[in-house]
């Protein structure tokens, strides 16, 4: 980190980096996890569609169900990037 005269930017502009960071891991976990989301959705269709009702009733659910949390995780670390350049804003 470089030296700033002002300690508290100095804090200030750690605290944003940090959130950008988690911000970015969020995003690309969130990422990652949609597309596993997917392939078990798809594979519980083909259960469905190959006459395996049940197996394929609990993927295609199991598979939804992580499809929403992934989006939402994926939103919140949009909101972050969003507060992020609120801050910057209300400070120049």
């Amino acid at each position: 980190m470089t030296s700033h005269p002002n300690p508290y930017l100095a804090v200030k502009l750690s605290i944003i980096q940090e959130r950008l960071r988690q911000s970015r891991y969020s995003f690309n976990l969130s990422m990652v996890a949609t597309t596993v989301s997917v392939l078990i959705t798809l594979t519980g269709a083909v259960a469905l569609l190959s006459n395996q009702a049940s197996e394929g009733t609990v993927t295609a659910a199991c598979g939804l169900t992580a499809s929403v949390r992934c989006i939402q995780m994926t939103k919140d670390a949009n909101n972050r990037l969003d507060k992020i350049l609120a801050d910057l804003k209300d400070e120049s």
